[in-house]
């Protein structure tokens, strides 16, 4: 349903890379509620995902670019106002990896050049993006700029590895950045903490399926999907959420509230231990 809830607004989506993407489940919402847009992702991903298909479906162009660098950063913004014809809207900051969680690295045998990798892509990107765009004062008064992260940011979760400590950094950069930009600019910075989403990137977190699994047993109501979180960032780009900002806002059916569900109780009583071949508990 459409509401035009971002009738004549401008905005640009980091990170669609195939329709699994939150990223692009918000372009294709943002456009339908009246937004016109841009869409940025590394050259690599370009060329190997979807996002040309993205582009053409929403009229949409699409500018290449590292979000860890500077320079490619001032060409997206410079590009999209340009492109758009004003000052932009709203972000969409939907980029992270782990290079330790790729190469199967436990969180205590750690590759730190990879880890300060994971953090570059993962969270000081987004202060890349929020820093360039100050400067370049490239976002509209009350403009909205949103990230997506996950409890894992707060909770201990077996195999998500230096991905949670990047969660935990992009949450701090919101609340320390929103302050600046809310106070000289009137822009709200803000996280939305998504249930478990089996994204390509989700999907390369060990054990990412049986916590999927286990996050919608535990939620009362089930497991937000990609196109709920779209739904949400429309709400958070759109001028009906003008005060919220410097917020970590959950979007997981109540899993980041829940201690134990009957659900999960009943399958946690069904074998609650993990032994390898030598009888011994497996922690993960």
């Amino acid at each position: 349903m459409n509401y035009n809830l971002l009738k004549g607004k401008r905005g640009i989506v980091f990170g669609a890379l195939n329709d699994q993407s939150i990223a692009w489940k918000v372009a294709e919402r943002a456009v339908e509620e009246g937004a016109i847009i841009t869409l940025s992702n590394t050259p690599v991903a370009v060329r190997m995902g979807d996002t040309d298909e993205l582009g053409k479906k929403l009229n949409a162009e699409i500018l290449p670019a590292d979000a860890t660098n500077v320079e490619d950063l001032e060409m997206v913004f410079t590009k999209s106002m340009e492109i758009l014809g004003g000052k932009i809207d709203f972000v969409l900051h939907s980029i992270g990896m782990s290079p330790n969680v790729r190469k199967k690295r436990t969180y205590d045998d750690l590759d730190y050049n990879l880890l300060d990798k994971t953090l570059d892509i993962s969270a000081v990107s987004f202060h890349k993006m929020l820093q360039t765009a100050k400067k370049l004062d490239a976002i509209s008064e009350g403009g909205s700029l949103l990230a997506p992260t996950d409890v894992a940011a707060q909770r201990s979760f077996v195999g998500y590895n230096d991905m949670a400590d990047a969660k935990a950094l992009l949450e701090s950069i919101t609340r320390s950045f929103g302050y600046i930009y809310g106070r000289e600019k009137n822009v709200r910075i803000n996280t939305i903490s998504q249930s478990p989403t089996m994204t390509t990137a989700g999907s390369g977190i060990k054990g990412m399926a049986d916590l999927f699994d286990f996050a919608n047993r535990m939620s009362p109501i089930g497991n937000a999907d990609a196109d709920d979180c779209a739904d949400y960032c429309i709400v958070m780009f759109s001028d009906l959420t003008r005060k919220v900002t410097m917020q970590n806002l959950y979007n997981d059916g109540g899993f980041s509230s829940m201690g134990m569900s009957l659900r999960a109780m009943k399958q946690y009583t069904n074998g609650c231990e993990e032994k390898d071949d030598d009888g011994n508990i497996i922690y993960g």
